[in-house]
């Protein structure tokens, strides 16, 4: 093994949260930070161009690309879980939506200083918002946050088909209520992907006590000889050769609601009989490490447009290609400055219900697959997600060697509140295409189609059709009681010197897209980092 480099934090995991820390724990000029990166530099052309996260769905350099186990609630389907690796982690290959979630989410966690006035501030930090700072918003931070530089003809009439059956227009689903229908904003500017690597990495990597290490795969932590339940150092894999960072002051895990529990259970801290069962000494019995898995779970409906507005129109024409091209290229406008969602509605699916629990995506295109290619005929997709879910998952090692993949499990559907949700919520945008203007662009509806009509129906279409929306949380669940893995300020419970920042510490997912409230989590983190070193 290389000689052992020494710095004051060692950061594993250069995604949404790592790269907020490495900026923030760098910026007064007292600590020294290593950050590894399993994955390159995020110089991909196809990462900049908010559209182009269709191109990097399975593109392994850049994505963990990692397959689930068999699960009962899906008819025994596997699910593709698309998950970044590379500068910015998912932050570079997701849809850049921005959502941060109900206030009642993080007052839900019923964790001390994790409520939403206490996350609030750091939303804000975070934030460059375009239309500038108010009692919301923040202006001037990492994360550019912008609208969509166009509008649609068919997002149009999806906003005003949802507001004729009662959903109120929502021009910012981060103000003071979630609910209503209306455009997404985007972690964008002048037309190209803010990712956190963009945002908080590109200034801090200008300093002298940061190190940013790509390509480097964590293996194990280390603990003291004389103090086993220390964390002391990082060993991790480099251009073929063993290396290891000591870490004076703390190892903080970074690597995502997959990486991060499966790098504990490598190093020794997870369920004894997970361990044993790998050959792997352990160092704590933490029987919650890579438990309670929660995700939103998403179903897709695509619709025949009779008229030639859609992206699968503009993809079936050489000319209207290159305009495209064109567009995007000189003015930094056009569909490829699109997210993964174009406009949205957050609903209520019963009416004694005091928030939404479903979220509708609305986007000008239709594929059968994912990252796959667009249908050879005019169509739109409109999905449906939940917003809350109950069903609760794990991951888990499959082996001991680092650079397997690990097991996931999300048990989709589990339970008769979420079924239920799905269910209405895939009715109600039925209901809603088929609502004026918006059904005055309809052929038909190409998929589920005319055979699903019972709830029992929609049901079992759920189970053959639907699958992730790529927002796992809690698989190193934060709490104040003995079984959580993390306690309020993100130590790993029964260790010295080891934190958690990441996803995987949420105690539940929050309402909608996660990336915003994975980087707020981020901030909060690196201030009890510096607090904790003063």
């Amino acid at each position: 093994m290389s000689d052992v480099q020494i710095y004051d934090y060692v950061i594993v995991g250069a995604g949404s949260a790592g790269c907020v820390l490495a900026d923030r724990l760098t910026a007064n000029g007292r600590y020294r930070v290593l950050l590894l990166e399993a994955g390159p530099r995020d110089t991909d052309f196809w990462i900049s161009v908010p559209l182009g996260y269709g191109k990097l769905f399975t593109r392994t350099d850049v994505n963990w690309a990692y397959e689930g186990e068999p699960e009962p609630t899906l008819n025994g389907r596997r699910v593709f879980t698309p998950r970044g690796k590379v500068l910015g982690g998912s932050s570079s290959i997701n849809g850049l939506v921005y959502i941060r979630g109900q206030r009642e989410d993080f007052d839900g966690w019923g964790v001390p200083g994790w409520g939403f006035d206490d996350l609030l501030p750091y939303f804000k930090k975070s934030e460059d918002q375009q239309r500038g700072a108010d009692a919301w918003h923040g202006a001037g931070g990492p994360l550019a946050v912008s609208d969509l530089p166009d509008k649609h003809e068919l997002c149009d009439a999806f906003i005003d088909s949802a507001a004729a059956l009662g959903v109120p227009r929502n021009d910012d689903f981060n103000g003071a209520s979630q609910e209503g229908t209306g455009y997404y904003q985007a972690t964008a500017r002048n037309g190209k992907r803010c990712s956190a690597a963009t945002g908080y990495l590109r200034s801090a990597e200008t300093r002298a006590n940061l190190r940013v290490e790509v390509n480097a795969l964590a293996t194990r932590i280390l603990f003291s000889e004389g103090e086993p339940r220390r964390a002391v150092s990082v060993e991790y894999r480099q251009g073929g050769a063993m290396r290891a960072a000591r870490a004076a002051r703390e190892v903080i895990l970074a690597g995502g609601t997959f990486n991060s529990p499966q790098l504990l259970q490598l190093s020794g801290v997870g369920s004894r009989e997970l361990l044993e069962q790998h050959g792997i000494p352990v160092v704590l019995d933490a029987p919650e490490v890579g438990e309670n898995l929660q995700d939103h779970f998403y179903v897709r409906t695509f619709w025949k447009c009779n008229k030639p507005i859609t992206l699968n129109d503009d993809m079936m024409s050489w000319w209207r290609q290159a305009k495209i091209g064109l567009q995007y290229l000189l003015f930094k406008r056009g569909p490829l400055t699109v997210s993964a969602g174009y406009a949205a509605a957050f609903v209520r699916t019963r009416p004694e219900l005091t928030r939404p629990d479903a979220q509708l995506y609305f986007i000008n295109f239709s594929t059968a697959k994912r990252g796959g290619h667009l249908h050879p005929f005019s169509g739109f997709t409109c999905s449906v997600s939940q917003l809350q879910t109950e069903s609760r998952g794990w991951v888990r090692l499959r082996d001991a060697d680092p650079a397997s993949p690990p097991a996931i499990l999300y048990n989709y559907l589990a339970t008769e509140a979420d079924q239920r949700i799905m269910v209405e919520g895939l009715k109600f945008a039925r209901r809603l295409v088929n609502t004026p203007p918006l059904s005055g662009y309809v052929v038909n509806e190409e998929h589920p189609g005319p055979r699903v009509q019972s709830d029992e129906d929609w049901l079992a279409f759920c189970r053959e059709a639907g699958d992730t929306v790529f927002h796992p949380v809690a698989t190193c669940r934060m709490g104040t009681d003995a079984r959580a893995v993390v306690d309020p300020r993100l130590r790993v419970r029964g260790v010295e010197g080891l934190r958690v920042v990441d996803a995987s510490v949420m105690p539940a997912v929050p309402s909608g897209n996660i990336n915003a409230a994975v980087i707020a989590v981020g901030e909060k983190g690196a201030d009890l980092v510096l607090e904790a070193a003063r």
